[in-house]
C-alpha cells in the first residue's frame, strides 16, 4: 500500500501533535518510541540537520531506519540540509513517509518536490520566518504539506514568533483542501490554540512533550487545546 496513505490518515485525524524526536533520549530510543505510541501520537517528526544549511548537526538515515524498524507510525522527516535532492531516495529507502525540504535550500523547489512524489512519498516544503510566501506560491500545488517555521531552523527551544500565524492564515487561503499545514518551533500550551485557529493541522512539539513527566498527558492536553480553536 502506498506510503502516501499516511497523508490521508493525518488529514482525517487533525489536529495532530507530532513529537519532535530531537529532544528524546536516543540512548533509549525504543523505550521512547513505545512511550509515544502508548501516549497515542499519530506520527513522529524527525529533524535532520547537516551543520551547513543550519549551524546544528543532528542525525541522518540510520536514525530514520531505526525508527522505521520500531514503529509503523508515519515518519515525517524534515530535511534542514543543503542540496536535499541528493539524498531524497536514501531517506525514502530508510523509511520516510513524508519528506520536507526547505525552500531556502534549493534553487528549484518544484523539481525536488516532484522527485519526492516520484518515490511515492509525501512532499513537504518548509519556510523560515523571514521567507515570504510569495517566493513559494508557484510551488504550492505540488505540496502535500507546507511547514511554517515560527523560529529560524536549526535549534530547539527558541521562542515562538507570531509571524508564523500570519503565514498560516495566508496559506490557508492559497493551498487546496488536501494540503496539510504544519507549524514547528515554540509550539506549546500557550501557542498551539492560536496556531490551530490560524489554520495549522499538524503541530511539531519538542520540549512541551519530552520535558513533561507524562507523555500521554502532555499530548492529550495539547490536542485538547488545539481542538478549542
Amino acid at each position: 500500500m502506498s506510503r502516501r496513505r499516511h497523508l490521508v490518515e493525518l488529514r482525517q485525524a487533525s489536529p495532530v501533535v507530532l513529537p519532535s524526536l530531537l529532544l528524546c533520549d536516543f540512548g533509549n530510543l525504543e523505550r521512547e518510541v513505545r512511550q509515544l505510541e502508548e501516549a497515542g501520537v499519530r506520527g513522529l517528526h524527525l529533524d535532520v540537520m547537516d551543520g551547513q544549511f543550519v549551524p546544528n548537526l543532528t542525525y541522518g538515515m540510520p536514525i530514520v531506519e531505526a525508527c522505521r524498524r520500531l514503529t509503523d507510525l508515519p515518519l515525517d522527516v524534515h530535511l534542514m540540509i543543503k542540496q536535499p535532492q541528493q539524498y531524497i531516495s536514501q531517506f525514502c529507502d530508510a523509511g520516510a513517509d513524508i519528506i520536507t525540504i526547505h525552500a531556502e535550500a534549493v534553487d528549484s523547489p518544484s523539481e525536488v518536490l516532484s522527485q519526492i512524489h516520484d518515490l511515492d512519498c509525501g512532499a513537504g516544503l518548509a519556510i523560515n520566518p523571514d521567507t515570504p510566501i510569495e517566493s513559494i506560491e508557484s510551488c504550492l500545488s505540488l505540496c502535500d504539506l507546507v511547514l511554517v517555521m515560527s523560529v529560524q531552523a536549526g535549534f530547539g527551544g527558541q521562542s515562538f514568533r507570531p509571524i508564523a500565524l500570519d503565514k498560516l492564515r495566508t496559506l490557508k487561503q492559497l493551498v487546496n483542501e488536501n494540503t496539510l499545514l504544519e507549524v514547528d518551533g515554540g509550539v506549546n500550551g500557550k501557542t498551539i490554540r492560536d496556531c490551530a485557529a490560524a489554520g495549522a493541522q499538524l503541530f511539531v512539539v519538542g520540549s512541551a512533550i519530552f520535558r513533561e513527566t507524562s507523555y500521554r498527558d502532555a499530548v492529550q492536553n495539547l490536542t485538547d487545546l488545539a481542538l478549542l480553536a
